[in-house]
């Protein structure tokens, strides 16, 4: 749902709502769903994606915080062509500037 957001407030919210799901999945239901990634494997892209909103947001300590988190979690993932993806997407987020802000805005 995130993705299709116009507005990135309403993308930020549905982003910490997949990042809130994703502490109840469990390597059970995992197992079950037949999914090779670890229980931890979302963790990096979530906050890879919370990161991007807080950027844009101009909330830069929390896209930092974010950034770090990613970070923290990207060894759940392998060396596959997701993790490359996702490492990847790390590396653009860090080198992108700060949005401007408009003149006279807050």
């Amino acid at each position: 749902m995130a993705d299709v957001q116009d507005d990135v407030g309403r993308e930020l919210m549905w982003d910490l709502r997949a990042l809130a799901a994703a502490g109840l999945i469990t390597g059970e239901r995992v197992a079950e769903a037949g999914v090779a990634l670890p229980v931890a494997g979302p963790y990096p892209s979530l906050h890879l994606n919370v990161s991007e909103c807080h950027r844009k947001l101009g909330d830069l300590a929390s896209a930092r915080e974010h950034l770090r988190q990613a970070r923290a979690t990207i060894g759940a993932l392998g060396d596959d062509e997701y993790a490359r993806l996702i490492k990847g997407g790390l590396e653009r987020v860090t080198a992108l500037p700060a949005p401007s802000r408009p003149a006279g805005g807050r």
